[in-house]
């Protein structure tokens, strides 16, 4: 009895799919390719099995009336005259995905692509007092008819062309790539997502949104992306399978543009970047930092995790310099986002790929450049980070940004680089030039509509070369923390100030706290 039990339960989570394999109806290949576009498009599967040529419309008909226990209807085989329809309002019709078919005095035929939904069909019976007579039908041809209705209620239904309806919505038109694009520039959004199966999403602080709008196809895709690359770069894209790039679009504006191969089909991300530069304090960023940014040589660094305002950060300090000093200034970006215009400085962008091969290329001869400022989009590795030290150490002033979670670990990650034999000396090199670490991440505001800047900082002090050379850099936070110094601002003040500013809330405050005990004490709330 037992073993009976667990066989019926066997068949009960079987597939669709797999059940017409069973029968012999399609092969595992024709189900693998139906699967990959369920998943790349979404909805039903039969749907997909029938668009695809794989099993005809009846055929898959007769198949879900037997699974379902309820008959079937084709709807390409009839006619529904505006009299019939009118009998259920169209937005009830619309949102339940149901359609009148007949009717009498006593019950109503009701074409359902799920007629298992009792609480629709209870709804339907209580408001017209009616006994509602389910039948199966396809969700392609209910999406046609819902469509036509849509547009023409007034004309009923004629299932001539049902057929010819259901297939149009598979070819449906995207939006065009420019209107996404000015929505973005219009927008609070941050990043525009483009990927196959969801309609084209935008994201708000740390939640993504999706439009009200049908979902993209790999086609679509494909499309976008051989707009935003021509030539040699759709050549090294289909090469590589991830490209970065940064894009200007006459009249809109200027973007920067990931595009990654993802299930057999092109993901695209697009962040906005705009033309004026914030200044540090619509940053939060706070005023002491112009007293370091404008010396002469040393090393500053830039971290956080990605996704929370670096290059922003990195990019007005840049201005800065190019605003008071008259110095030379050459960056290395990979792509280039913001365009800096020469203001008392020189400044000369080189993205990596275009300008010069590779960052340790153009490392190579950036010191015949005569630069008097260095900056780096992201270091990523020991021998990027080693002649950057070079440069600092040969008298320049050199800014970069790199990926980590906080201050204190940004100088235990970039050590780490480094193989243990090399560390000693990388320790020493980073305590002499080291002018400051700040740390930052972008924390909700307590309104929903955007992020706010909240950062912790490690400034140079003797006490922290001594913490750096002797490699205590893991207890910069305990130690100084409880002392109090000026030479190390922990992330928890900033948190509370914005918490105390009523910019914040208490609940994202502690999520992002390190100590989340100095953060309660901070903001009093045991």
């Amino acid at each position: 009895m037992l073993e009976k039990k667990m066989s019926l339960l066997g068949k009960k989570k079987q597939r669709i799919g797999e059940l017409f394999v069973e029968q012999g109806l399609i092969n595992t290949n024709q189900l693998k390719d139906a699967l990959k576009k369920q998943a790349q498009v979404g909805g039903h599967l039969g749907s997909i099995l029938v668009e695809m040529g794989f099993v005809d419309t009846d055929t898959m008909l007769s198949f879900l009336s037997k699974q379902v226990g309820i008959p079937s209807l084709n709807l390409s085989k009839i006619d529904i005259s505006p009299e019939v329809i009118k009998i259920m309002p169209i937005d009830k019709i619309k949102a339940m995905k149901v359609l009148p078919v007949t009717f009498d005095e006593n019950s109503i035929t009701l074409a359902m692509v799920n007629p298992k939904d009792m609480i629709a069909i209870r709804d339907i019976e209580f408001s017209l007092g009616k006994k509602v007579n389910p039948v199966v039908v396809l969700a392609s041809q209910m999406e046609a008819v819902l469509k036509k209705l849509v547009e023409h209620p007034e004309n009923g239904i004629s299932g001539s062309n049902i057929e010819k309806d259901s297939h149009k919505i598979e070819i449906r038109k995207a939006p065009s790539l420019i209107n996404l694009l000015k929505y973005l520039s219009n927008s609070p959004a941050t990043d525009l997502m483009l990927t196959a199966g969801v309609p084209p999403s935008i994201k708000f602080g740390n939640d993504i949104r999706r439009a009200s709008m049908n979902a993209l196809t790999p086609d679509d895709c494909i499309r976008y992306a051989k707009e935003l690359l021509k030539d040699k770069k759709w050549e090294l894209f289909q090469e590589k399978g991830d490209f970065d790039t940064a894009i200007t679009f006459p009249e809109i504006g200027r973007f920067r543009v990931n595009l990654y191969k993802q299930r057999n089909s092109i993901s695209i991300t697009l962040r906005y970047i705009k033309d004026i530069l914030p200044s540090i304090e619509e940053l939060n960023i706070p005023e002491w930092i112009k007293e370091y940014i404008l010396m002469p040589q040393g090393l500053i660094l830039i971290s956080g995790p990605a996704g929370h305002g670096k290059t922003t950060t990195l990019n007005t300090i840049v201005d800065i310099i190019n605003s008071t000093r008259k110095c030379n200034i050459i960056t290395f970006e990979e792509p280039i986002e913001y365009l800096h215009k020469h203001k008392k400085s020189n400044v000369n962008q080189r993205e990596i790929g275009t300008d010069t091969l590779s960052f340790i290329e153009g490392m190579k001869h950036v010191y015949r450049q005569d630069p008097d400022v260095i900056v780096i989009g992201d270091l990523r590795d020991a021998e990027s980070f080693n002649v950057t030290l070079q440069a600092a150490d040969t008298g320049h002033l050199v800014i970069a940004s790199l990926h980590a979670s906080n201050s204190v670990t940004t100088l235990e990650r970039i050590v780490n680089m480094f193989p243990p034999h090399q560390q000693l000396f990388i320790r020493t090199r980073l305590a002499d030039n080291l002018v400051f670490i700040f740390a930052q991440k972008l924390i909700p505001l307590k309104t929903g509509e955007g992020r706010i800047l909240a950062y912790e900082a490690i400034i140079n002090s003797i006490g922290i070369k001594n913490f750096i050379r002797e490699g205590k850099t893991h207890q910069i936070r305990s130690q100084k923390t409880t002392i109090g110094t000026e030479d190390f601002i922990p992330l928890e003040i900033s948190l509370a100030n914005l918490y105390k500013s009523d910019l914040i809330t208490f609940e994202d405050g502690l999520l992002y706290a390190e100590n989340k005990q100095f953060f309660r004490d901070l903001t009093k709330t045991g």
